[in-house]
């Protein structure tokens, strides 16, 4: 065999990592529909918001007063967070302790749903991607995400 084939051969895949290679492609697309379809299942007949990227929220407990945070603030909250087949990657609720964050160091989604609550309120955010943890995820959470949060207020520094 002469080099060039040789060479010619180690760049060519064979067909069982081609397949390997087109599955996983393919499961990759039906993983990032499936986020897709389920943002777009979200319907402001069902109570959801819409906000600039995608981002999806609705009240649960809705009480219309109380003081507002801005992301300069922080805020102490109780939240649980899952991905859309249900499952559980962090509850502050399962631990029993609310957190206290200061809003600007969160990720996007909440900085722009978090301001739209009163304290004393609660309510669910479905963030994109794009406004979590984006393509590459970050430690449990897979790239391209589509994050599910429900988020109690409990408190404003400061307020």
């Amino acid at each position: 065999m002469t080099l060039p084939a040789l060479a010619l051969g180690l760049a060519c895949p064979s067909p069982v990592l081609a397949e390997e290679r087109a599955d996983a492609e393919a499961a990759e697309l039906a993983y990032h529909n499936a986020q897709q379809a389920y943002l777009s299942g979200l319907m402001a007949s069902d109570g959801w918001y819409t906000m600039e990227g995608g981002l999806r929220w609705r009240y649960v407990e809705y009480r219309g007063t109380g003081a507002k945070p801005t992301v300069g603030d922080t805020v102490t909250v109780h939240y649980a967070g899952t991905f859309i087949d249900g499952t559980t990657f962090d509850s502050s609720f399962d631990r029993g302790t609310p957190a206290t964050f200061p809003l600007s160091g969160l990720i996007p989604a909440w900085k722009l749903a978090i301001p739209q609550m009163a304290v004393g309120e609660t309510i669910e955010i479905a963030a994109p991607a794009s406004l979590a943890y984006g393509p590459r995820g970050r430690r449990t959470i897979p790239g391209g995400a589509t994050l599910l949060f429900k988020v109690q207020l409990l408190d404003i520094a400061g307020r």
